[in-house]
């Protein structure tokens, strides 16, 4: 079938792109499709602020089923600068349609931060009537016709690289701009694929997923999920064998790995099909998926986090140097409770392993000086 340019320019104002599902889920979520909407769909408009394109790009590498097997019939992105074909007017269109002609029908995804300083022109994002719209004026506008807002990647969820000392531009998270309604937060620098697939697939199908107290979902994020805890190398850790440079064998701590203040599944959920993940490719994890990221630990992305303070046990001040040390190499810093109790546990043993050293000195020298005073008597 023949189509007009005109047709085809329309189509493609607001570019569709599917979301990658696992294939048992595919027919559940095309039928609760049809329910939640009558058009086997969730309408998103994905807006960019400062940011650098990684998470749509992540967000496009979905892979079972790919992208185009499920092309118009789970999600339809109408609007994406970087995937969409449109462009200047056409695209504009596109976000001044859904704001007055779909209230409440659409999602909200942002992915960048949002600057404040000078009005906001520090970004801005096309021209209505011949003036020129800043990213803060269009998340106002978005956010206020939006059923629900879901923040993608670390500039948008805590205002990432750009809201780092100096933060000249005054760049602000979607939750300091958006606060009348719900906002899910999903980081990374960028974001795993699955997790921004499988919040979408979740608000479509049952609604807002279970959050954590910072807006996260918590079957990607949840407290269980620290990556120190579930670190393929925590073994060198809790021997105390720390790597110097990069590339030796151990603990990546000292080389600056914010696993023990990092929460998110990707140590066992993997990159690239499963193969591959930050630390077991040798770089540390740099703590992406926190508030604290990039600067707020008081450590670079390569500089050892500060001495991490034992909750319960304020005395001790554990870090690298002094867990192979002081610790005689047997356990690490406790962060989790488990690591916590490992460390109670072995300062109790060494008290008493102390106390029976001293006992059974103390019988040898009772006895030392019985048999001494018995010849010194004969």
């Amino acid at each position: 079938m023949l189509i007009t340019r005109k047709k085809f320019l329309q189509i493609f104002s607001g570019s569709i792109a599917g979301i990658a599902l696992s294939n048992l889920w595919l027919p559940k979520l095309l039928q609760a499709a049809d329910v939640k909407n009558g058009k086997g769909r969730l309408p998103i408009v994905w807006f960019q602020g400062q940011n650098c394109s990684g998470c749509p790009v992540s967000f496009i590498n979905t892979e079972y089923p790919s992208a185009d097997e499920v092309l118009i019939e789970v999600i339809t992105l109408e609007y994406n600068p970087t995937i969409m074909g449109a462009t200047g007017d056409g695209a504009v269109s596109v976000l001044e349609r859904m704001a007055s002609e779909e209230k409440g029908k659409f999602i909200l995804v942002i992915d960048g931060s949002i600057p404040v300083e000078a009005e906001g022109n520090y970004c801005n994002v096309g021209e209505i009537n011949g003036k020129s719209v800043t990213a803060l004026e269009w998340i106002q506008i978005l956010g206020s016709s939006a059923a629900a807002v879901v923040a993608i990647g670390t500039c948008a969820t805590w205002g990432g690289i750009p809201a780092a000392p100096p933060n000249p531009t005054k760049a602000k998270a979607a939750r300091d701009i958006i606060s009348d309604k719900p906002i899910i937060n999903i980081p990374g620098c960028p974001p795993h694929p699955d997790w921004i697939v499988g919040t979408l697939v979740h608000v479509l199908k049952y609604g807002i997923p279970e959050l954590d107290d910072i807006g996260r979902p918590v079957i990607f994020f949840g407290p269980d999920k620290v990556i120190h805890d579930n670190c393929e190398l925590r073994q060198y850790f809790d021997a105390g064998q720390f790597a110097k440079e990069f590339g030796q064998k151990g603990c990546l701590y000292e080389l600056g790995c914010k696993g023990p203040i990092a929460h998110c599944d990707v140590s066992s959920r993997g990159w690239n099909s499963g193969v591959n993940w930050c630390n077991r490719s040798g770089g540390p994890c740099i703590g992406c998926t926190e508030p604290t990221f990039p600067g707020g630990t008081g450590s670079g992305l390569y500089e050892k986090l500060p001495a991490v303070q034992v909750p319960g046990l304020a005395e001790i001040n554990a870090n690298a140097n002094t867990i192979g040390i002081a610790l005689g190499g047997a356990v690490g810093v406790a962060i989790a409770g488990h690591a916590i109790a490992r460390v109670i546990s072995s300062k109790k043993l060494k008290k008493k392993v102390s106390l029976k050293e001293n006992m059974e000195k103390t019988d040898t020298d009772n006895a030392q000086e019985q048999t001494n005073t018995e010849r010194e008597g004969k």
